[in-house]
Order: structure tokens, then C-alpha cells, then sequence
């Protein structure tokens, strides 16, 4: 029998009946479609995560003085441990400085919050004190203004760089830059107004912050404590032996023991992130895929009906000579005709709602090429393995009998 006609009588098969056909094609366009979305959804939770890291700062090694992360990799249970820890100096600092063989910037960083007032109106304001460098770590740069200089930061000038919410929210629709306001009843100028970067992986929004030279935080809250060092190294091959010479740094120049600082790779975090939404992903899209099963019984049910009603269509095609392997491979390719044509409006259907998310949301789901060969193999697979039992009840009716059927 030629491939390519029995194709067409599988076709025209399927277009004689196109609503029944369209309800059978019905689990296999939810199964595939809720396949990719779902995939696409989770590459995109991925890629938005990357993003979150890479704002926080590329080939960055952050070193707390204190056990941030377990054993284990979780969060440390030891609630207390940052107000009970040895925090850092500024010689803390200056020493990491001089490991010029990794250490390309060393970002010193405080944080606290206080009240902003601006022409009577009141909002609660995060402060991040830090140097200029900060801006080359953490790759922020300014929607209006600029940054602030190493010698504003060295002097402690009263200079602030705002968070784009913040700014919004105390400022309004005036421009911020070069007008003045007050923290703690300390007058600062706005120098410059971050660019919207969003939610920070594990903390507060960057757009919330207030960014000032770390010698004018220190005035303002009368402190000279340091909450984190980020230290960003020339490139990732060097991040690993910097882990290990600030450890050693810690545990015999400052003799700290090792619950008494962490240092970490944000990569690492990020790895393990990922490995947690891939099984995730996995896992979602397995019970995506319960319904292809669904689908495939479907097609089973619809073609065992379809071998019912064309019982003297059968008898007719062996009578003059069609063999069982040509009735077999004629329903094969059916079933998996209907399958795949279920999948292809799966396909088109996932990639539109992926779009409209992508648009609308503007969030980075993205349909992979390897999703779509899956859920495309897949589907011919119920295909065929849900077409078998019809096609062999087909390919052994007795022509006879098949004949003398009404």
C-alpha cells in the first residue's frame, strides 16, 4: 500500500467527522499545550532569576560576619547570629583590598532604615551606605543624574543616590535631582535617581533604596560597623580560590571562627535555584503530561468506534486484496495523524499564551526547541500506542463476516 495515499485516506477519514475528530484531538492539544507553557514558564522563571543575580553583580564573592547559609545550603536557623556576631571594620576592608591577585573592587555595605521627609511628606526610606565602586559591582547605573564620586564617598559629602520607587513615591511627579530633603533631620541632595531594576533575589527591592557615601552613613547613624563586603573578582575561574584565601584570611589573621563569617558564591546559590525549579519544571509538566494519557485513551475509544463503523469498509478493502498489515498500518496512521494534529494545535496554542505573557506581564517565558521535539514525540507516541489495539481489532476481522455486516 503507498504511504502517501493511505495518508490521505486517513485525512479525509478524519475530515468526514471533524467535530468527533476535534474532541479527540481534545486531550492531546491540553497535554501538549500545558506541556510547553509549563516549560516555558519555568525557563523564564530561570532566566528572571539569572537576572536578579547578574544585578547583584557578575563574578561577586559576598562575605558576611556571620553564618548566613546552613550546611546544608539553606538559611542559618541562628536568628540571633547577626546581632551577636563580630562585625566588620574598615580594616577588615583595606586588608581585602591589598589581595590584589583576585580582588578587583572590595564593596564595603551598611544598611538601616529611617524616616525621608520631604516638604512634609513622610516615607520610610532603606538607607545602603557603600563607596562609588558599588555602582560598578552592582552594574547600577543612573536614569537621572549620576553616581557618587570616590571623593564625595571618601569626605562623606551629604549626597544621596534614590531607588526609582522611592524617588516616585516621596518626590511625586517633581524632579528629584539637585533638590533636598532630609534623613534623621539631616539634609542631603539628590544627586542622582537609580534606574528600576525590581525585586533583589532574597531581600528588598533596589528601587526602595536610598545609596549614600558610606562616611556620611556613618555619621548619620553614628557607627562605623560593616554588614557585608562585596568583593568582585577579574573572572569566574578565580572565584573559587578567592572562597578559599578569605576563609583562611578569616579563621587565622582575624581568628574568627567559622560561624562567625560566611563567605559565598552567588553563582552557587543560583545553581542551586535552577536545579530546584528544573525538577520543579520536570515535576509540572509530568502532571502536565497525565492528560496525553487522558488524550490517548480518547483516540483508542474514538477509533475502536470508527473500526466498528467501517467493519464492511474493512471487508471490502481485503476482499479485493488489501492485506492485515495494510488494515493495521492504515489505523496506525490515523490514530497518529489525529495525534499529531492534536499536538500542533497544542504547539500554536502554548506559543500564543507564552507570547501574551512575554507582552503583557513582561516576563521572560520562552518556548525552548527541545520542548516542542518532546511534546511533538510524545504525542506520536500515544499515537501509535493508543492506535495499536483498534488497528489490530481491524486488521482481524474476517472479510466475510465483515461483509455481511449492517
Amino acid at each position: 500500500m503507498n504511504i502517501l495515499n493511505t495518508l490521505k485516506i486517513a485525512y479525509k477519514a478524519i475530515l468526514t467527522n471533524k467535530t468527533r475528530s476535534l474532541l479527540t484531538m481534545l486531550g492531546v492539544i491540553i497535554g501538549v499545550g500545558s506541556v510547553i507553557l509549563l516549560t516555558s514558564i519555568g525557563t523564564g522563571i530561570q532566566k528572571f532569576i539569572e537576572k536578579q543575580f547578574d544585578d547583584l553583580g557578575a563574578n561577586t564573592v559576598v562575605v558576611f560576619p556571620t553564618q548566613v547559609f546552613g550546611e546544608n545550603g539553606g538559611f542559618s536557623a541562628n536568628d540571633g547570629a547577626a546581632t551577636n556576631s563580630k562585625k566588620f571594620d574598615e580594616q577588615t576592608v583595606r586588608d581585602i583590598q591589598r589581595m590584589r591577585e583576585f580582588a578587583k573592587y572590595v564593596v564595603p555595605q551598611v544598611e538601616n532604615a529611617t524616616q525621608a521627609v520631604y516638604k512634609g511628606e513622610t516615607k520610610r526610606a532603606l538607607i545602603l551606605g557603600t563607596t562609588s565602586e558599588y555602582s560598578k559591582v552592582d552594574d547600577s547605573l543612573s536614569e537621572k543624574g549620576r553616581f557618587f564620586t570616590e571623593e564625595e564617598s571618601r569626605s562623606g559629602q551629604r549626597v544621596v543616590v534614590l531607588g526609582s520607587k522611592i524617588a516616585e513615591e516621596l518626590f511625586g511627579q517633581v524632579d528629584p535631582v539637585n533638590k533636598e530633603f532630609r534623613l534623621n533631620d539631616v539634609t542631603f541632595t539628590v544627586i542622582g535617581v537609580a534606574e528600576s531594576k525590581g525585586g533583589s533575589f532574597g531581600g528588598p527591592s533596589f528601587d526602595d533604596y536610598v545609596y549614600m557615601p558610606i562616611e556620611a552613613y556613618f555619621r548619620l547613624f553614628d557607627t562605623r560597623d560593616i554588614n557585608a563586603i562585596s568583593v568582585q573578582v577579574y573572572s569566574k575561574e578565580q572565584i573559587a580560590g578567592a572562597i578559599e584565601q578569605l576563609d583562611d584570611y578569616f579563621i587565622n589573621v582575624q581568628k574568627r571562627e567559622k560561624d562567625e563569617f560566611d563567605v559565598f558564591d552567588q553563582r552557587e546559590i543560583l545553581k542551586t535555584v535552577n536545579q530546584i525549579l528544573g525538577i520543579v519544571t520536570v515535576g509540572l509538566g509530568g502532571i502536565a503530561a497525565i492528560s496525553l494519557v487522558v488524550g490517548g485513551i480518547g483516540i483508542m475509544n474514538i477509533m475502536l468506534v470508527s473500526v466498528t463503523e467501517r467493519t464492511r469498509e474493512i471487508g471490502l478493502r481485503k476482499a479485493i486484496g488489501a492485506t492485515p498489515n495494510q488494515i493495521l498500518v492504515q489505523f496506525l496512521i490515523e490514530s497518529s495523524l489525529l495525534s499529531i494534529m492534536g499536538g500542533a494545535i497544542g504547539v500554536a496554542i502554548a506559543a500564543s499564551l507564552s507570547f501574551l505573557i512575554r507582552i503583557a506581564a513582561d516576563f521572560p517565558s520562552t518556548i525552548t526547541f527541545q520542548s516542542i521535539m518532546l511534546a511533538f514525540s510524545v504525542s506520536v507516541a500515544v499515537g501509535v500506542i493508543f492506535g495499536v489495539a483498534p488497528a489490530r481489532k481491524a486488521s482481524k476481522l474476517s472479510p466475510i463476516e465483515a461483509l455481511r455486516s449492517e
